[in-house]
This record gives structure tokens, sequence and C-alpha cells, in this order.
């Protein structure tokens, strides 16, 4: 039985589906991040694999496109040993007017254990975990603008990797806030993890106001926003979620909000760049700052690998 609270988490308050960060308790991400270290050792071994999933069927359904995130949700649900299902939904069965829920329909009676979801449209994943058999779990690998909860898990893992401990930490999320879901899983991740200071930087049509209500400080100068920052996330811009002309141009996002060594030298000197790619040089980023010192940004895909085991190995796992 599902909590009527929150429909991530059975009645005894165990994590069954990953659907957004947003309502789960701080309990629960640390033991997810607790388990994903116990994962990071498995890329070392010789045989990368543990038989946590054996047995278990996962399918990807991505009816969005996103090569990176679904590769590494196969990756992870192959070193648990779980058999993997990649299904190209968005040109079949939706395709031919299959509705969601005819498509999962059939896909659970094919014996899934487990789906992992990418959907244009925010609330998709929810929609289908209130309609899956009971047996069968369901991971967001992001939905429309809404969520994206395992790239905020492996962003807060990057964080405590390199920071240890989030209790007195300044982090700057800079960009495209308002059309960005992996933003609004940052945040409120950071939030439930009891970061002090969250600063959410970019121009007034890229920066949602009602931020402030979530504690967040809002900034519209980026020397004000990075300054003596901790961390600091750069975001991609989203031009195929974008509408309308909400930035003049690249080339002036870049001189505003990009990120150049001239101003990461205003964060402190043990800051960290973290970005969830594909990055856009010269956009968001400079080269000389993405691979730089203090970038993190190839071990945060590394620790990606490690964190959507620990989610997999959690919801299917029983």
């Amino acid at each position: 039985m599902l909590s009527r609270r929150n429909p991530q988490l059975n009645a005894n308050g165990e994590l069954v589906h990953l659907l957004s960060i947003e309502g789960l308790p701080r309990a629960v991400l640390t033991h997810i991040l607790d388990t994903a270290g116990s994962f990071l050792s498995v890329n070392d071994r010789e045989v990368k694999k543990v038989p946590l999933l054996r047995g278990k069927s996962v399918f990807n359904l991505f009816f969005e496109n996103s090569t990176r995130t679904r590769t590494t949700f196969e990756i992870a649900a192959k070193r648990l040993s779980a058999d993997v299902l990649n299904l190209d939904i968005a040109r079949s069965s939706t395709a031919k007017g299959e509705s969601l829920l005819d498509t999962i329909a059939n896909l659970s009676a094919m014996h899934a254990d487990l789906f992992v979801v990418r959907h244009s449209e925010s609330g998709a994943p929810h929609l289908i975990a209130r309609h899956c058999a009971p047996h069968v779990h369901v991971i967001n690998a992001g939905d429309g603008r809404h969520a994206h909860p395992t790239q905020g898990l492996l962003d807060m893992y990057t964080i405590r990797h390199y920071k240890r401990d989030f209790s007195n930490l300044t982090v700057a999320v800079v960009g495209d806030i308002v059309h960005s879901r992996v933003a609004r899983s940052d945040i409120h991740a950071l939030t439930t993890l009891g970061v002090p200071e969250i600063r959410a930087v970019g121009p007034k049509t890229l920066v949602p106001g009602d931020l402030r209500e979530m504690g967040v400080r809002v900034c519209h100068d980026m020397a004000e926003g990075v300054r003596d920052a901790d961390v600091i996330i750069m975001l991609r811009l989203q031009n195929e979620r974008m509408s309308g002309a909400m930035l003049p141009s690249a080339g002036e996002f870049f001189k505003n909000f990009g990120l150049t060594p001239e101003k990461l030298a205003l964060a402190r000197p043990d800051a960290i760049v973290m970005h969830p790619g594909p990055i856009n040089r010269g956009v968001e980023i400079d080269s000389a700052v993405a691979d730089g010192r203090q970038s993190v940004i190839l071990p945060q895909v590394t620790f990606g690998i490690a964190v959507r085991m620990a989610v997999m190995s959690i919801v299917a796992g029983g």
C-alpha cells in the first residue's frame, strides 16, 4: 500500500518509486547517497557486476531522446545483473496512436519489474506509477520541466564527495532555471540536505520569482551570484524548451552569465564547478573552466552510474 502523502513511499516509508526529490525525507536521500558510495568500487572490479537485480527486467522507456541518461541507466542496470530492454517508444506504439497507459499495460504484461521513464510531459512518470501493476517500480529519468531526480541525486553525491558536509555551503545554480528540471531537483535536494545558502543566478527572464519563497537567494548579477560560492552548478541552455525571445543571443548570455576564469576567481579558491551535460562551450561555460582543475563534470558522470545503481537496487531489490 502506497502512502497517501507521498506516492513514492510505501506504508513503512520505504522508497518504491523515484518520481521527484520534492517531498522525500532527508533520511531517504542520505540512504541513496550512502548506498551509491558502496557501489563506486564496482567500477574498479575486473567483473563489474553484482547480483542484486538478477532475474529482474528493467525497461528503459524514453519517450524523449537522451543518449547520455539512457546509457548510464543501462550500464547501471547491467552492473546490477538485471535484464535490460531499451524501447524506442517514440517511433513505435505512441506513434501508432496507442495511449501511454495502454503501452504501460502491455509492457507490464511482459513481466517488467522496473520502468525507467523519460517523457516531455511533466507528470508522466507519476501517471505511470499510479496505474502500473503493484510489483512494478518507476524511476523518473526526466519529465518536462518538472524533475530529474537521479541527476539531482548524483549532483548531491558529487557535492558530498568533494565537500563532505552540506551544512556550511554556499551553492550557486546558474543559467536557465525556469526551463530546467535539473535546477528544480537540485534546489529541492539542497534544501532538504540543509544547505544554508542557495543562490539562483540568471537573467530575469530565466529565473522564476517564486524561488524566494523556498529560501533561495535570487541574483541577476553573475558576480554577486558566484562570489564566495563553494559550489557552482552551471545549467545547459534549454533551447528546445524555450519559447519566445527570452534571450537576446547566446553570445550575450555568455558575456553576462557564462562561467569564465575571471568570474570563477570570485568564488572560493577550492570551489567546484558542475554541469549536468552536455555542455555548450562558449555559451554557459568557457573551455578553460570546463577542462580546468576545479571542474568535476566528468566525475559527475562516473558518480551518476553508482547513484542510478543505488536507486534501482533500493526500489526494486526487495
